[in-house]
């Protein structure tokens, strides 16, 4: 039997970038130590376990939601839509899927299998553990490629996650296309800058 997959997000709270979600069904037998919350991991601990995850496990897959999706949806059914992608983008089909939380996508007639949630499951549970550090790994690599083409708001050092100097950069520049609109935050900084610029045309005429 192809077994449990554990399902974990990364990426609800920052203003920026996707929230992503990954799937992972590991081995019965198999023995990674040193699974747990990603959270509570170092980045290269992290980055250590993903490489054994990936390599140990029977299949593992990555979805994601996009910002604009995020803005269209609400980051609840956003996660959810990213959860699904990642389940459904499984090489092989779970019979079992344990997500983290208590809310579960909609698997629709595709689904094969039962679905349970647990509330804290990145803590209790390794193969949703396992799920969690590799979410939180590719997200992060995605946020440190952003940052590259927006130098300017260091998401390589925050990852989009609302830090002072986050806060700080938003109010300076604005938002870029990566921003999450819907986030008070952002709306915020956008409308700030929007006056800025009203208030500047109309002192120029």
């Amino acid at each position: 039997m192809p077994g449990v997959a554990g399902v974990d997000e990364a990426g609800r709270g920052p203003l920026a970038g996707p929230v992503v979600a990954a799937a992972v069904i590991i081995a019965p037998r198999a023995s990674i130590v040193g699974i747990k919350d990603s959270k509570l991991l170092s980045a290269r601990k992290r980055e250590t376990l993903a490489e054994i995850i990936r390599a140990q496990a029977i299949a593992w897959s990555i979805g994601a939601a996009d910002p604009g999706e995020i803005d269209e949806l609400n980051i609840l059914q956003a996660t959810l839509l990213a959860m699904r992608r990642a389940v459904l983008g499984l090489a092989v089909l779970p019979d079992r899927v344990r997500i983290d939380g208590n809310r579960s996508p909609e698997f629709g007639d595709r689904c094969s299998w039962t679905t349970e949630t647990v509330i804290g499951g990145d803590r209790i549970c390794p193969v949703i553990g396992a799920a969690s550090i590799l979410a939180k790994v590719h997200r992060d690599k995605l946020m440190i490629d952003l940052h590259s083409k927006y130098p300017e708001y260091g998401f390589d050092r925050h990852k989009g996650y609302p830090t002072a100097d986050h806060r700080a950069a938003l109010e300076r520049y604005g938002p870029c296309a990566q921003h999450r609109m819907s986030f008070r935050p952002v709306r915020a900084a956008s409308a700030a800058i929007s006056d800025f610029v009203r208030t500047n045309r109309a002192g120029g005429k």
